[in-house]
């Protein structure tokens, strides 16, 4: 049976991350995921200055910045209002942010396509069986994606259902009608409305193509995404009215993808030889945007700082998986991905003076600064300083809300 350190169960972005940091600190591993490439995969397409100083730690900054499209000016607009702004965010397809990190993977990191049909732990050895019979032993197994259901059967590890469809995104690209160009580079809209249920419109470049992300609050029966997909300029501008003078006509470039978000609460994932990383610990609100920095900081702090010291002694117990899971930093970061993502949802919807006043303030909290960038930005433009990788001290520590 062939053995190696590390089992990472799940090549999507935590698992690839995970394999390239151990495989370039010359852990022993093996990565094992049904797909090779990557395949089109609807989820994160934005990354901002906060969430690259914390890819830097990972060592794969530079990587991904060869990669994306800078977005150096956004518009903002709420109540029909907009404000220019530099901005800090770039952009790349999912599936290509995945396949640029596992070209990285060296080759003494084995990829193994097939999906894990079983995974038996201890608190010594745990033991991997992939689809196509082969089996592997490896001293600690990293949980990587959030699809396999079977393994956390087995496991006994149960998700509660926290908030059934918390939030619905909605992903498709566009171009002009009758016309060259948009006149935005980028453009975030803001509902004013709680009765629309749309939390904001984003329209972004990725490379040549306008891409268009719209996060709302619906259950997937309600016909108005019926209404979206088949007709989602109508649907957008009878929403948003305000929306179609600084746009204008649009037609589709893509396939709509629509994907529901349920949040959920894990129980009994404390458990000898296997940790969790990413969505397979917690699912965030995707209309936060905490998702990848949920990622990020999963991946390198549990790479970065606990596998190597883990492996240093005999054993892999639980109490040694459980110092990943009480981590500050990871502890923070998940906290603050729900109170995200509960916030916008209340910011969105909820009624009264108490949330009509919050809606107002925060629309003037954001225009004030997007004002006061703007006048003190530097006449080149977009500058990103990258912290040194990996030890950039402080970078989450100086995180602040958003909201």
């Amino acid at each position: 049976m062939p053995e190696a350190d590390v089992g990472i169960i799940g090549g999507g972005l935590a698992g690839s991350l995970a394999a390239a940091m151990l495989g370039r600190a010359g852990i022993s591993a093996v990565v094992i995921d049904p797909h090779q490439p990557y395949p089109q995969d609807f989820r994160c397409e934005k990354i901002d200055k906060r969430q690259i100083s914390l890819l830097a730690k990972t060592g794969f900054a530079s990587t991904f910045l060869k990669s994306a499209t800078p977005i150096p000016e956004l518009w903002v607009a709420h109540y029909g209002q907009i404000i220019k702004r530099p901005n800090d965010e770039y952009s790349l397809a999912y599936q290509d942010f995945v396949n640029i990190i596992r070209a990285e993977i060296p080759s003494t990191v084995p990829f193994i396509r097939g999906r894990v049909s079983t995974l038996s732990t201890s608190d010594n050895r745990q033991i991997i069986t992939v689809s196509n019979g082969l089996s592997y032993s490896v001293r600690l197994a990293i949980l990587a994606t959030a699809s396999n259901n079977n393994i956390l059967h087995q496991l006994r590890i149960s998700r509660d259902e926290a908030s059934v469809c918390h939030s619905v995104s909605i992903g498709f690209d566009i171009r002009p009608k009758d016309r060259d160009a948009f006149a935005f580079p980028a453009l975030t809209y803001f509902s004013d409305r709680p009765e629309t249920r749309i939390g904001y419109v984003t329209f972004f470049p990725i490379g040549s193509t306008m891409r268009a992300n719209v996060f709302v609050y619906r259950e997937m029966r309600d016909p108005w995404l019926w209404a979206f997909r088949e007709a989602p300029q109508a649907a957008l501008f009878a929403a948003l009215p305000r929306l179609q003078e600084m746009v204008g006509d649009f037609e589709l470039a893509s396939k709509i993808d629509i994907r529901p978000t349920n949040l959920k609460v894990i129980r009994g994932h404390q458990q000898p030889g296997v940790v969790l990383v990413g969505d397979a610990f917690s699912v965030s609100c995707p209309a936060s945007g905490t998702g990848l920095t949920k990622v990020l900081v999963d991946v390198e702090r549990l790479c970065n700082t606990y596998i190597a010291r883990w492996l240093a002694s005999e054993g892999m117990g639980t109490e040694k998986i459980a110092t990943f899971y009480r981590d500050r930093k990871k502890r923070v970061s998940d906290a603050d991905s729900a109170r995200r993502g509960n916030y916008m949802r209340s910011l969105t919807l909820d009624r009264g003076p108490l949330w009509h006043a919050r809606r107002i303030g925060w629309f003037i909290l954001r225009m004030t600064t997007g004002f006061l960038r703007r006048i003190s930005a530097p006449p080149s433009g977009l500058r990103l300083t990258i912290p040194n990788a990996p030890g950039a001290a402080g970078v989450f520590d100086s995180m602040r809300p958003r909201n």
